[in-house]
């Protein structure tokens, strides 16, 4: 017996790690299989938008208002659902969001959410807490979808590929623009100071733009300067067609009248005094928009979605230019979001396509602005509803260097404050009459365009029920009077059609219409086209007039009061650059 061989173990009673055999180790394999099995499944069915309506305080509120979303329903048929937007998919993020998630189990018991008025009740502070955790993880969740690398330039209109590009640059992410896409928002119930502290840009994470979005920039201004280039040259053709026209017509009626005609407001045919070839000239069309009450205050304010690109240089011609038709539309007809009409004139156009052709000559600057006529729109709150009924027409050009803050990319914007003639914040006339600023100013006449430049402060927030702008923050006058010696002005001249008066001047602490370098103005209305020729001195010994020189480039805006407008109900341009034989103008001056 004792000589007997050991009995050899068998292969399941092997002995591992610990003591453990090999029946124990495979048991407590397939045991954790089917743990794990369970588990995931139980994670997985919590993890879907059917189970995360299936509480009424989800299914009523929230649910409902994502329904007409382009997050539920699209082109393309991708849904984001509830846990594509709200729980993490790496599986420690996930984890810790589950263990979250039992507080909401516990305010489900204590009803705090359960009635729609209890939901709205607490709307805010649920919002909140969702944006400073999108914000925290770079809006991890967002980007499961939708890729910054990914994203192909040439499918954005101008200000998403702007905004884009300064995400990139600067560190923002996507929540600090896109609040509200998928439920009510309630972004206006911010602060200013939480809304700054919870949208502004994130150093960590700036990201270098990738070269697929660096390739689809220079395909879009490739395109985009094709398409000038053809609409351009189809407008060209299509003037010609019409003068054509309008020469037989004439040509005929001459022919055939028995008597000499006689001329007539209404196409004034006078031969122009102002002799230029303007086939040699430089051309651009720019499209003016109304702009309602959009002041250079509420270009800063937290209703402007492009205030942080603005502040930091960029200029609106980068991101509006190709939209500002349908802005003027949304403005002028009352139905922007953004409430920036309260007197809506019905049939007034929001916007006016006008051709600009610039050239010069040794002494000169000529300017032509060409547009079409459009049909009287009444305006309800003035009697006989002409607010100028002298004058059919008004145009206004201004110039400024880059030594005024906001011209190098607002153009004449700057000079459009919240607290002048017809802004929501003018102060109410018993405070002008008691100002001992009304000689100054001339508030006889009310307030009028000024420039930050003449302010030592100008309200830009309205926090805590402040007034915008910064009408009494007035400098001393020798500090206006060096400002003016330094170039710190718009230069403006202005045209009124019926009266045929030419008004130049500058503004600085106001509008000062003062005679300057007295520029030479024509005007005609031809058929249903409006013709407005500039003639403009290229330097000028006179305080308030800027020396234009052929080697630099200026900032340049000008504004239409059609269809006997007046003060703010006009119709604006965004700022360009005019220059003299230089690609790099917007408005290229062209030597005769």
């Amino acid at each position: 017996m004792a000589n007997q061989p050991m009995k050899k173990p068998s292969f399941m009673s092997r002995r591992l790690i610990l003591g453990t055999t090999v029946a124990g180790a495979v048991v407590f394999f397939i045991v954790g299989i089917l743990f794990w099995g369970g588990f995931n499944t139980a994670m997985e069915a919590t993890n879907t938008t059917e189970f995360c309506i299936g509480c009424h305080e989800m299914e009523e509120n929230v649910y409902q208002e994502y329904k007409p979303t382009i997050h539920f329903s699209n082109r393309t048929g991708v849904r984001a659902g509830c846990p594509d937007c709200h729980v993490p998919r790496p599986w420690i993020h996930k984890i810790v969001r589950k263990i979250q998630a039992s507080n909401e189990i516990l305010h489900k018991i204590l009803g705090t959410i359960d009635t729609p008025e209890k939901f709205n009740e607490n709307r805010l502070r649920l919002a909140k807490n969702v944006w400073k955790a999108m914000k925290e993880t770079d809006s991890r969740e967002c980007r499961n979808c939708h890729n910054f690398e990914s994203m192909n330039p040439e499918f954005q209109k101008p200000r998403a590929r702007k905004q884009h590009l300064n995400a990139f640059e600067t560190g923002q992410t996507c929540i600090d623009c896109h609040k509200g896409i998928a439920h009510h928002s309630v972004r206006d119930k911010l602060s200013d100071e939480e809304l700054e502290e919870l949208e502004k840009p994130n150093p960590e994470f700036i990201r270098e733009v990738p070269q697929m979005y660096r390739d689809g920039l220079i395909k879009v201004a490739a395109a985009e300067k094709l398409a000038a280039s053809e609409a351009s040259a189809a407008n060209k053709a299509a003037k010609a067609d019409q003068q054509q026209k309008i020469d037989a017509a004439v040509a005929a009626a001459l022919a055939t009248a028995s008597t000499p005609t006689t001329e007539t407001a209404s196409d004034n045919t006078t031969a122009s005094t102002i002799n230029v070839d303007w086939a040699k000239s430089g051309s651009r069309d720019i499209t003016l928009f109304y702009p309602g009450t959009a002041s250079i205050e509420w270009i800063h304010g937290r209703k402007h979605g492009g205030k942080r690109a603005f502040v930091k240089g960029d200029r609106c011609i980068e991101c509006h230019e190709a939209e500002v038709a349908d802005m003027g539309q949304n403005i002028v007809s009352g139905e922007s979001e953004k409430d920036l009409e309260p007197n809506v004139i019905p049939g007034k156009r929001g916007s006016i396509p006008v051709s600009v052709n610039a050239t010069y000559d040794d002494e000169f600057l000529y300017l032509k602005f060409s547009w079409a006529n459009d049909k009287h729109a009444p305006v309800p709150f003035v009697e006989g509803g002409k607010m100028d009924p002298e004058n059919p027409i008004k145009l206004a050009v201004m110039l400024a260097t880059n030594d005024v803050e906001y011209a190098d990319r607002a153009g004449c914007w700057g000079t459009c404050h919240a607290d002048v003639n017809g802004m929501p914040h003018l102060p109410d006339a018993d405070t002008l009459a008691g100002s001992d600023l009304s000689e100054r100013l001339g508030l006889n006449n009310g307030l009028t365009k000024y420039i930050k430049e003449s302010r030592t402060k100008i309200e830009m927030k309205g926090r805590r029920g402040k007034k915008l702008g910064g009408w009494d923050k007035l400098k001393d006058q020798s500090e206006i009077d060096a400002q003016l010696n330094d170039g710190k002005f718009m230069d403006i001249i202005r045209y009124s059609a019926g009266t045929k008066t030419v008004e130049d001047g500058h503004i600085l602490d106001k509008r000062d219409m003062h005679g300057g370098q007295g520029a030479e103005v024509e005007a005609v209305l031809k058929g249903d086209t409006w013709t407005v020729i500039f003639k403009r001195k290229l330097t000028s010994d006179k305080p308030g007039d800027i020396n234009l020189s052929k080697g630099q480039l200026y900032n340049f805006g000008f504004a239409i009061h059609d269809d006997y407008a007046s003060a703010r109900y006009h119709h604006v341009s965004l700022g360009y650059k005019l220059g003299f034989d230089n690609d790099d103008a917007e408005v290229n001056a062209k030597r005769q």
